[in-house]
C-alpha cells in the first residue's frame, strides 16, 4: 500500500485523509446504541418483541416466563415500562409473584406498571398484592371441565383487613354472566352475596380463565371443589355452593 502511495505522491502519514477508515467494533456499538446502557436497552427491546408473539395467547397459569432467568425478567420488565406494554409487564410481575418474590418487590412492580401502562394491563393481573395468589392458581389448575357450555367460574377478592389478624379472603361462585358482569351485579345488590357486597374488592380473573364457558354440571362440581381446595390452603373462603 505504501508503494502505491509513494507512486501517487502521497506520504504514508496522509493515508487517513485519502482512504476511509475501518470502523472498530466499539465504534459500531457506539453508533447503534450510544453507550453500553443503551445497547442493553436495545437488546431488551428486541427480546421483548420476540416475546410479544409468544405470550399474547397464553394464560397466566401457563407462565410463559417460567424458564426465563431473573435477570432477563428484569430486562423485559424495564422494557415493558419504557414501551407502556401492560401485557409483557403483567407477565413479568406474575412470574415474580409465582416464584415467591418479596411482597415489597411485587408491590413496587405493580405500582410502576400501573403508573406506566394502566391502559394495556390485562384484567387477570390483580391491582394489589395477595400473598396466597400462587396457592389459588395451583388449586384452580386442579380442575378441568368436560366441555363447553354457558357457565363461568369466578373468584372475588374479599377484604378482611378490618378484623384482627385478618387479611384477604375469596368468594367462589358460578354464573352465566362473565366474572366482571357478575361482580358488578354483586356490588349493585343484584342477587348479591353479602360478603361480596360489603367486602368485595376486585375479581381475581387469572386463576379461573380456563374455567369459562363450561357445562353447568361441571361448573357446579368445580365451584364446590374449588372452594374446598382453597379453604384447605388456609384461605378464608365464602360461596362455593
Amino acid at each position: 500500500m505504501f508503494a502505491v502511495c509513494r507512486n501517487a505522491g502521497i506520504a504514508p502519514k496522509d493515508i487517513r485523509w485519502r482512504l476511509p477508515q475501518l470502523r472498530r467494533p466499539a465504534d459500531i456499538e457506539d453508533s447503534l446504541a450510544g453507550s453500553a446502557c443503551d445497547l442493553t436497552r436495545v437488546t431488551a427491546r428486541l427480546r421483548s418483541s420476540l416475546l410479544d408473539a409468544a405470550i399474547l395467547n397464553l394464560l397466566p397459569s401457563e407462565r410463559p416466563l417460567r424458564n426465563a432467568a431473573q435477570s432477563d425478567i428484569a430486562l423485559h420488565f424495564r422494557s415493558a415500562l419504557a414501551r407502556g406494554d401492560g401485557l409483557l409487564g403483567a407477565q413479568c410481575v406474575h412470574e415474580m409473584w409465582m416464584r415467591g418474590a418479596f411482597p415489597s418487590n411485587v408491590e413496587q412492580a405493580l405500582k410502576e406498571l400501573w403508573s406506566c401502562a394502566a391502559d394495556s394491563i390485562p384484567d387477570w393481573l390483580p391491582m394489589r398484592y395477595v400473598d396466597w395468589l400462587p396457592a389459588a392458581y395451583e388449586a384452580a389448575l386442579g380442575f378441568r371441565a368436560s366441555g363447553k357450555g354457558r357457565s363461568n367460574i369466578y373468584m372475588v377478592l374479599l377484604d378482611y383487613r378490618d378484623r384482627r389478624g385478618g387479611d384477604y379472603g375469596v368468594y367462589v361462585g358460578m354464573s352465566k354472566y362473565s366474572p366482571a358482569q357478575r361482580f358488578d351485579q354483586h356490588k349493585a345488590g343484584i342477587r348479591s352475596a353479602g360478603s361480596v357486597l360489603k367486602r368485595g374488592l376486585e375479581v381475581l380473573t387469572g386463576p379461573t380463565l380456563h374455567l369459562q364457558w363450561i357445562k353447568r354440571a361441571d361448573a357446579e362440581r368445580i365451584e364446590a371443589g374449588l372452594a374446598e381446595a382453597l379453604a384447605s390452603s388456609g384461605i378464608t373462603v365464602k360461596g362455593g355452593h
